[in-house]
């Protein structure tokens, strides 16, 4: 049902500036795509322009925007108002507790807790123990040895290798796999042999990762994640790596086996990390860094090799100018050379 911009201002703790209060909306979405009955957002003052161009009846911006040319409801956070305004036209579906599925694999040895779900077709080892509040959806392999803490959600395909240990409220995503072995060969006359694989996986509360995201097992102990870190979709986290607290790791990153990082750090999309190095508490590496050094704590880097951001942005606008350089030495050597060709002496009358 429409909501009047006067009761989703009131709800949101807006203020309304502008048009008629009994309007009624009927959707919440983006500027690109909203409708004439759909209210959208602008997050900051310098893309308030941007309004012009949306078809939009109403936007949520931010406090002070004054007066626009279309009724508004200003508030002091965007982003949290309008992701309330979407929860009351479009509320997350709430499924209702569905217990341990009769289709499901579950081993008579597994120590499940009470309101854990464990949907049709997944697969829990033996000597798993899953903490109250879990859900293991269709398709999910738990090995055994496995523990998984409370309110954790494993989604469909996903696979926890044996002794895999996840804490509590962990979100783990299709397709996901941790704990497979290490990519660890011994070169001998036969060929390759692999090297041990006896570890395991530890993640710590609150850790997310992404589809198709890979977390390799230790050698001989855990690779860890550290409390709150939040791992994108198709991440490499090779054996044996220990990251910290708080890290974000967007997608395809690649971290290469015995690296470790402090808190808060921050991988931009398709890092690459060799291995055997140490991050630095809330370091930042840009997009597309190749890290082949410990990073102080503190430092933004960029590039392949990364190096301090500013000394790369320096590089960047050297080389822009590359074609007006090249196109001045050329100018001057044909000068340099005339001025040679007129003045120079012969090596005799010289001596």
């Amino acid at each position: 049902m429409p909501i009047t911009l006067g009761d989703l201002a009131t709800r949101i703790g807006g203020m309304l500036s502008g048009g008629d209060p009994s309007f009624g909306i009927a959707a919440a979405a983006t500027l690109e795509t909203a409708t004439p009955h759909d209210i959208t957002l602008v997050d900051s003052p310098e893309r308030l322009h941007l309004l012009a161009r949306s078809r939009a009846a109403a936007a949520i911006v931010p406090a002070g925007s004054g007066p626009l040319d279309r009724p508004s409801i200003e508030v002091a956070d965007v982003h949290a108002a309008f992701t309330a305004t979407i929860l009351l036209f479009r509320p997350p579906r709430q499924l209702a507790r569905a217990g341990i599925s009769p289709q499901a694999g579950v081993d008579p040895s597994a120590r499940l807790s009470g309101n854990v779900d464990v949907h049709p077709f997944a697969t829990i080892g033996a000597d798993v123990e899953i903490g109250p509040g879990a859900t293991i959806h269709s398709g999910a392999h738990v090995m055994a040895g496995c523990r998984i803490g409370a309110n954790t959600t494993i989604f469909p395909n996903a696979v926890l290798y044996e002794n895999t240990i996840v804490g509590e409220r962990c979100l783990i995503h299709a397709a996901a796999v941790l704990g497979g072995y290490g990519f660890g060969y011994k070169a001998g006359a036969s060929g390759y042999a692999l090297s041990a694989q006896l570890g395991w996986v530890e993640l710590a509360d609150d850790v997310e990762i992404g589809a198709g995201t890979t977390i390799d097992r230790g050698t001989y102990g855990p690779t860890v994640i550290g409390m709150g870190t939040k791992i994108d979709n198709l991440v490499m986290i090779a054996h044996n790596c220990r990251l910290g607290r708080h890290n974000m790791i967007c997608s395809q990153v690649g971290v290469a086996g015995s690296t470790s990082t402090g808190d808060w750090v921050v991988m931009a999309g398709q890092v690459g990390v060799r291995d055997h190095v140490h991050i630095g508490d809330k370091a930042v590496l840009g997009a597309r860094s190749g890290v082949s050094n410990d990073i102080e704590a503190g430092k933004i880097v960029l590039g392949e090799p990364a190096i301090d951001l500013r000394d790369r942005k320096l590089q960047l606008a050297a080389l822009s100018k590359l074609p007006e350089m090249r196109r001045d030495l050329k100018q001057l050597t044909a000068r340099v050379a005339g001025l040679e060709g007129g003045t120079a002496r012969p090596a005799a009358d010289a001596a």
